[in-house]
């Protein structure tokens, strides 16, 4: 079976469908969730910071999530991004297929 993951990256708000766009047009995800509104605590230099951002899910393939990295990291604000992939363990094959098919990883597809 190949591999498919989920991927999460937030992102500011303002930047959500360009980044998305981004990876929807070069077919670095077959699909892509913008989640608007998450809000997020974390360790930035030194001290907290509290943050509303949005969450894109991603489903890829780990073929392309080396690519997905490289891409994201061009068009994203932030010095060091939030890309986490997540194995996709278990799914509708015909959605998998899809996702092969989207991302330009199947014959016949373009």
């Amino acid at each position: 079976m190949k591999g498919y993951l989920v991927v999460l990256i937030t992102v500011p708000q303002d930047k959500a469908l360009d980044v998305t766009r981004h990876i929807v047009d070069n077919r670095l995800g077959a699909c892509v969730n913008i989640v608007p509104e998450v809000r997020s605590l974390y360790w930035w230099k030194g001290k907290v910071e509290d943050d509303r951002e949005s969450l894109l899910v991603v489903k890829t393939s780990m073929q392309v999530f080396p690519k997905l990295v490289e891409e994201v990291k061009k068009v994203h604000p932030y010095t060091v991004p939030e890309i986490i992939a997540l194995p996709i363990v278990a799914g509708n094959e015909d959605y998998l297929r899809w996702i092969d098919d989207s991302l330009g990883l199947s014959e016949g597809s373009s």
